[in-house]
């Protein structure tokens, strides 16, 4: 049947769906996408699911105010306006008749019009504001600072600024992050012309989605905190701009020259520092004018469902998001079609008579693109059950972000399934020709941790598997083809969040002929039918293990330096690599006795697969993090100072990190002991969830 499963899906119906996806804008909370919402609720009856049904929340959005645009200035000293960035992107070609096009804008930012000096902040991390203040004595408060796109997530750019005393934070894609060497710019090539602009949110909630209801769903009955209050940590206005805008600021600006090249963009300019401009620019001041308002509103997740033949009350799901900024050629509508055929590829097996051993549950969320907030309230709604009852959450956003090898970022539980099924499919790849999926990819990118596998990343957030994973403990996986990142070391994709996102876009130059699309359906659907469908769930704990290793001498590496303060504050990894050794065994003495289960006896494969299920489960703390109380997972969490990438040990991790900025060493390295305690406890504690008996 998976055999079945697998040839009914085509690159023919993904190309069309896709397609029809992006013929308009979808934004979250727009009557276009409601629209989209009940056209794939109405397909997916028609493809044979059980049930399919909308889920509606009452959220707090945020979009520009259509009267007033958002913009920036150069002004005089007498306050004269003389130069102004633009209001919107030109529209592509072929979509000019299309008037909902929302201009570019930080959502959530806050209103304001500051005026002021500018300083180049390079991509505004951490490590830069310390280099700004340490190295320079230059500081930003009172200031306005321009940071480029690239290297960690938006919001924490903007918050890094708050810290800094900033009183406005402009965005913009520098070429050097935002354009593949020798590619034309759009429309002759796929690169982010001039006039590009990256659109998204500047929320830094940690796994909370609806601002207003934090821990529970934005339903009718629910307690709302004001808006103030539930965004208060975002005081300053900021706003995206193109790099034609952005060289117009930089050009004149004065100041220390960057401390190094690393700080330097492709733009013409020299990339000075600052403050403010020189000559006799010199006592001009940039203005924002922001008033981007924030109002509560509907949105509609789509939720299908086939019912499991044997376990109907366990769940494995498949989710992707709806909304888009734009058009969302890749940015969400490439996943959004692969999930569209692997619905319509189920559903023509069960109207032949064929049931999943589980149930499946798909998803189509909406207001991702605000901070993942639809799944968030659907998880939030049914989390007693989901807490209960689900096995897996796959994750389908974009199907591609460039077109060299396959891209797998999952928990260790699922390392083993992914592996055998990419033996299955076939390469897409051109020199690949009769080879496996598996093959190209561990050619292409090969694992540095673990020899003669292809490597497979950690899960950090910045998707819609954020609150199953990071929060509920439900093992998590995705999947998609991306660039090659050793050589291509521009950020993301050119053309990211932007107008020129279009259908158009992924036909002429990502992927032609949609094999690489077909390939990721495989990929996705294959996950979830073999976790739906086998008898005993594809779930390696041994691979756990291993990855446990792994991580701990990643926190071991990072003590080295500190061996002298280790001495002095009585600090000690003893107890955590104890407990690694502990699940180890436990994983390989689990894994002895699975091999002798009798298949034929259905309670002891349902108390098999229990166990196999709620290992995940067992890393989560009820506390959470330290200031991050919905990133419960002890093992990974997304980077406190960049929300996209995922950290091992978090908790230990980011005491480390911190430490030598520390103010009181005595009270940071006390609670670098606190964390590792609650990490060497939690993977004892999982490893007792292995055993036969208490």
């Amino acid at each position: 049947m998976k055999k079945a499963f697998m040839a009914e899906m085509t690159a023919k119906n993904i190309k069309q769906y896709l397609y029809n996806f992006t013929r308009r804008p979808h934004l979250a909370g727009t009557p276009e996408n409601l629209r989209l919402a009940k056209q794939i609720q109405a397909q997916w009856k028609e493809f044979g699911l059980d049930s399919v049904q909308l889920a509606p929340y009452d959220v707090l959005l945020s979009y520009p105010n259509e009267t007033n645009p958002n913009y920036i200035s150069i002004v005089d000293d007498q306050g004269h306006q003389i130069f102004n960035t633009s209001l919107s992107e030109p529209p592509p070609v072929g979509y000019e008749h299309i008037k909902d096009v929302v201009p570019p804008f930080s959502a959530f930012s806050a209103q304001g019009i500051p005026e002021g000096d500018l300083v180049y902040v390079n991509y505004g991390s951490i490590e830069d504001f310390h280099r700004l203040e340490r190295e320079l004595r230059i500081n930003c408060s009172g200031k306005i600072v321009i940071a480029r796109y690239g290297k960690i997530f938006r919001g924490n750019k903007v918050k890094n600024a708050e810290l800094a005393g900033a009183k406005g934070v402009i965005l913009y894609s520098d070429p050097a992050d935002s354009c593949a060497p020798g590619v034309d710019p759009y429309p002759e090539g796929w690169n982010l012309p001039g006039d590009g602009t990256q659109r998204g949110n500047v929320l830094i909630l940690d796994g909370a989605g609806d601002p207003l209801t934090p821990g529970y769903p934005a339903k009718e009955y629910a307690y709302r905190y004001d808006e103030a209050q539930a965004t208060a940590h975002l005081k300053i206005p900021v706003h995206p701009i193109g790099y034609r805008d952005a060289e117009r600021l930089l050009r004149e600006m004065g100041g220390p020259p960057p401390p190094d090249d690393s700080w330097k963009g492709n733009l013409s300019v020299p990339y000075k520092i600052g403050p403010g401009f020189i000559g006799s620019s010199s006592k001009r001041k940039v203005k924002m004018h922001i008033h981007s308002i924030k109002k509560v509103t509907r949105i509609y997740n789509v939720i299908g469902t086939i019912r499991g033949a044997t376990e109907p009350d366990r769940y494995v799901i498949l989710g992707g998001h709806r909304d888009s900024w734009v058009f969302g050629g890749i940015d969400p509508q490439s996943g959004a079609a692969v999930v569209h055929e692997i619905v319509r590829s189920f559903g023509k097996l069960k109207q032949q008579g064929w049931r999943p051993r589980r149930t499946v549950i798909f998803a189509s969320w909406d207001a991702e693109e605000f901070g993942l907030i639809g799944s968030t309230e659907w998880a939030e709604e049914n989390v007693k059950i989901l807490q209960e009852r689900g096995v897996a959450y796959i994750n389908a956003d974009s199907s591609i972000e460039g077109n060299y090898t396959l891209r797998v970022d999952c928990t260790p539980l699922m390392y083993s399934l992914v592996y055998n099924l990419t033996k299955e499919i076939p390469s897409p790849d051109e020199g690949f020709e009769g080879r496996s999926l598996y093959e190209s990819w561990y050619e292409k990118n090969p694992s540095a941790e673990h020899k003669g596998v292809p490597r497979i990343n950690k899960l950090g957030s910045g998707n819609d598997f954020e609150v199953f994973f990071q929060r509920l403990g439900i093992a998590s996986g995705r999947a998609r083809y991306t660039k090659n990142w050793k050589v291509d070391k521009y950020s993301s994709y050119p053309l990211y969040h932007s107008v020129y996102e279009t259908y158009e876009i992924v036909e002429r130059f990502y992927d032609p002929t949609f094999k690489n699309h077909l390939v990721v359906a495989r990929v996705r659907g294959g996950m979830v039918f073999e976790l739906a469908d086998a008898v005993i769930l594809p779930f390696d704990c041994q691979d756990y293990a291993k990855a446990l290793i792994s991580y701990a001498n990643v926190i071991y590496n990072m003590t080295l330096k500190h061996q002298a303060a280790l001495m002095t504050y009585n600090v000690s990894l003893h107890s955590l690599l104890d407990a690694v050794k502990t699940f180890s065994e436990a994983a390989s003495d689990f894994h002895k006795r699975l091999q002798l289960l009798d298949t034929n006896n259905p309670v002891a494969v349902r108390s098999w697969n229990d166990q196999l299920m709620f290992l995940e489960r067992a890393f989560i703390d009820p506390l959470g993090l330290p200031g991050r109380p919905f990133y419960r997972h002890i093992l990974f969490a997304p980077n406190r100072h960049n929300k996209y990438a995922g950290v091992s040990f978090p908790g230990v991790y980011d005491a480390l990190f911190d430490i030598a900025s520390a103010a009181d060493q005595q009270k940071a390295w006390e609670e670098v002991k606190r964390q590792i305690s609650i990490a060497a406890f939690t993977v004892t504690a999982a490893a007792g969830t292995l055993e036969e008996t208490l």
